[in-house]
């Protein structure tokens, strides 16, 4: 009986926490007016004011530059087919069919969508020269692109799941 109640709470305490995540989402999607998947203009909004929008934690990585730890982002080990998205301004960025297994510990591709979908600025923290990834609609930092990846560009661009959103091909 004691097995039974534990797995009714956990259970419980698992819809409550997804039911409270997607009504997150939602809500973000409601709250930020900048957020579509069909818009091509450039963004010229100011942190503070995606400060007021963001949730902190991707206010971190998409505003402040920080990086997700590794082997932890939701796409670093997925492989449904559709698109991802910029999670701040809804951006088209990548398909998943440039998406290839890695063992960096987070998600990758070996190129964006549209040569427009992103931007590159040099970066040079952490005593290292790298290539910074930008949404080429809002500058939001994604992640760093580098020389070691698979055909057909050599590229890797390594990216941080909280700052991606997938939406799966619709099946027929």
């Amino acid at each position: 009986m004691k097995t039974l109640y534990s797995k009714a709470i956990l259970l419980l305490s698992v819809t409550v926490s997804f039911g409270f995540c997607t009504a997150q989402n939602s809500l973000f999607k409601t709250r930020n007016p900048y957020y579509s998947h069909t818009a091509e203009n450039t963004l010229k909004v100011g942190n503070s004011e995606w400060k007021k929008i963001l949730n902190p934690e991707l206010y971190e990585v998409a505003r402040e530059g920080a990086t997700e730890t590794a082997f932890t982002g939701k796409y670093y080990e997925f492989d449904e087919k559709g698109t991802y998205y910029c999670a701040v301004c809804g951006n088209p960025l990548f398909l998943s069919t440039s998406k290839f297994a890695t063992t960096c510990g987070w998600p990758s591709f070996y190129q964006p969508l549209r040569k427009n979908s992103v931007k590159y600025r040099k970066d040079s923290s952490h005593h290292m020269e790298r290539t910074e990834v930008l949404c080429g609609r809002c500058e939001s930092h994604l992640g760093h692109v580098f020389d070691d990846g698979p055909k057909p560009t050599g590229k890797r661009f390594c990216m941080n799941s909280i700052c991606l959103e997938f939406v799966p091909i619709k099946k027929k």
